[in-house]
């Protein structure tokens, strides 16, 4: 054990909307829509402002105000327990509280490092904008050529928090308020005494704990996602305890806080309970439209992997158009958005030539064509399997036939070593990317012992019945379609709110089962993208508490019993799997590299 001796004094600051009818969604409770002539009576104070003013703007009951705000402390309350557990898996691994400045920069090892040593390089700059100009106009890190590291490493994130860390200390050295204490370590061996801090005002601190606070507020919002898709808050109890359950296959940003999904992955939560909203109102509103843009912008700026991600999700919409389960207009709408979002981040981006040329871009273009000729679709084809497959095969061939013409026009290259990945997965095609990139497991193909692991905590097997119910209804679905000629496939867009359409309602859960489907496509092919599958699985194991797909368990008090049932058999496995967890000590050291890069700063002049 190391000795922490104080070396400086000073506390440090504590630390329904118009929902479509549909048998797979829990409606609810009450109607939140107040009788005309009455909304004066509930709202009769003088002053129709703080909570009741919220709550007569949105139209809610008291029940319903009380219903959201115990939602809401829940997704607060599994919020911090997440950052609680990941702050305390990240100190028990590094003992960071105790490393030296020198020591937790070393500890982010790889190219976690260099993403890093970006941020060092704006707050350590004499002014943000001077650490700006100097990280986009990098000269190191490519010598002798001069790059636009923001441009090429996707470093929005580091740009932000050093601008927060900047104006941070900036206020508190204002007030005068200390924003760290210092310690005095003695690692003991004959080794020099070390300098170590702890606080917001360590910036390699602020780093990790804004990490840790933007993934916990991602639990909260995994918590909302599965209330909100199986219309019961037990079924955002299941979704954050399978996550909790299954957390080493469902994240590593515990261990890595600086790659790039640390940061873009809690945005696509958001994005995803967005599109949810967005698929199961009827019409919806371009403030949705708009924060659907803003989160789809936020998870595509931070990684350049993002644009794979959100390809799946346009093919899975797309599939669910053909099928009939998505109306022509709200597909187009969210295409729009996807296309914009593209054109920003294009910008942002400093006109990073792989945006235009991805499979995501093409698809984007080839779907909003074939949607715009979809009467010329149906005067050619019969409507039905024809129609359906020619329809697939027109947006994989356009596809792939506008990202290569895009390619060549633009001369972009960029992507070629992510094809060349793909592409050696398939054949025995190898090259220095794609050999360095298989030497590292996590690029290889899904191990067994994976699903086994799923097993284990009954998280494959609740989403193989899931799946399985929701595959059930669509197939009677595309059977009373075919059976018919045709003739009873109606789409959303034409079906009047009191009729309903049973092919309309259950559009979200096919969208989200086919997004399933692509997420293990893309895990099984290379093994990192678990972490797309396995929070995904989550939020679908939330669907056991939803009445019209488990309504036949019995009534209410019936369902719950046999939901808390599973969950105290999946916790056999899964509280060993957190024990197991919590039992990884240990203490970060490198004395080999410390002595090196103290030789090269006593050795050599800083741009040498």
């Amino acid at each position: 054990m190391v000795a922490k001796n104080r070396k400086q004094t000073g506390k440090s600051p504590t630390t329904q909307t118009d929902r479509d009818r549909s048998p797979l969604v829990s409606p609810p409770a009450k109607s939140n829509v107040r009788r005309a002539g009455r909304e004066g009576k509930a709202f009769n104070g003088s002053h129709p402002n703080g909570l009741a003013g919220i709550r007569h703007k949105l139209g809610l009951t008291p029940s319903a105000v009380a219903k959201l705000g115990i939602t809401l402390l829940l997704a607060a309350l599994t919020g911090y327990l997440h950052w609680h557990h990941l702050s305390q898996l990240f100190e028990n691994d590094r003992h960071f509280s105790h490393l030296s400045n020198l020591e937790k920069e070393m500890a982010f090892r790889t190219e976690m490092g260099l993403y890093y040593s970006y941020y060092k390089t704006i707050i350590e700059a004499p002014s943000f904008l001077e650490g700006l100009h100097m990280v986009m106009n990098d000269r190191l890190t490519e010598y002798p050529l001069v790059i636009n590291t923001l441009q090429r490493f996707n470093l929005y994130p580091e740009v932000v928090l050093a601008s927060w860390y900047r104006m941070y200390t900036g206020v508190m050295g204002y007030f005068g308020t200390p924003t760290k204490m210092c310690w005095s370590i003695n690692r003991g061996e004959g080794l020099t005494p070390v300098d170590s801090c702890e606080g917001m005002g360590d910036p390699a601190y602020f780093y990790v704990t804004f990490v840790f606070l933007l993934n916990g507020a991602m639990m909260s919002l995994f918590f909302i996602y599965g209330a909100y898709l199986s219309g019961s808050r037990l079924g955002g109890v299941v979704t954050t305890v399978c996550f909790f359950f299954n957390h080493g296959e469902s994240t590593r940003v515990m261990w890595t806080p600086p790659l790039r999904e640390s940061f873009a992955y809690p945005f696509l939560v958001l994005q995803m309970l967005l599109l949810t909203y967005i698929l199961r109102t009827r019409s919806p509103s371009r403030t949705a439209m708009v924060a659907l843009g803003i989160s789809n912008l936020c998870f595509m700026l931070p990684w350049q992997f993002a644009q794979f991600v959100l390809l799946t999700q346009v093919a899975s919409l797309f599939a669910s158009y053909i099928l009939g389960y998505l109306g022509a207009a709200k597909m187009q709408s969210i295409l729009v958005t996807h296309m914009i979002t593209l054109a920003v981040c294009f910008v942002l981006m400093f006109g990073n030539s792989m945006l235009l040329t991805s499979f995501y871009a093409s698809s984007l273009i080839s779907i909003w064509a074939i949607i715009a000729l979809r009467d010329r679709f149906a005067q050619v084809f019969k409507p039905g399997i024809v129609l359906w497959v020619m329809q697939g095969l027109a947006w994989v061939g356009s596809t792939v036939l506008l990202k290569f013409l895009l390619s060549t026009v633009l001369c972009a290259s960029d992507d070629a070593h992510i094809s060349g990945l793909i592409k050696s997965k398939f054949t025995s095609y190898q090259d220095f990317h794609t050999l360095m990139y298989t030497c590292a497991a996590e690029f290889d193909f899904l191990e067994l012992e994976t699903p086994l692991r799923y097993l284990r905590t009954l998280l494959l097997p609740i989403n193989m019945l899931v799946v399985a119910l929701i595959a059930g209804k669509t197939l009677q679905d595309i059977v009373r379609f075919l059976r018919d000629g045709g003739k009873a496939s109606v789409k959303p867009d034409d079906v009047d709110e009191a009729a309903g359409s049973e092919i309309a309602a259950r559009g979200e859960l096919v969208y989200h089962s086919l997004q399933l489907v692509a997420f293990a496509v893309l895990a099984v092919l290379i093994m990192r993208l678990k972490l797309f599958l396995t929070p995904h699985m989550c939020i679908m194991a939330s669907l056991i508490c939803s009445k019209q797909l488990f309504g036949w368990i019995g009534e209410r008090f019936k369902h719950q019993v046999a939901v808390f049932a599973v969950m105290a058999i999946m916790a056999v496995q899964g509280v060993a799997n957190m024990q197991a967890q919590w039992g990884i000590i240990g203490e970060f050291s490198n004395m080999p590299q410390e002595e090196l890069l103290d030789w090269i700063q006593e050795n050599t002049l800083p741009g040498e």
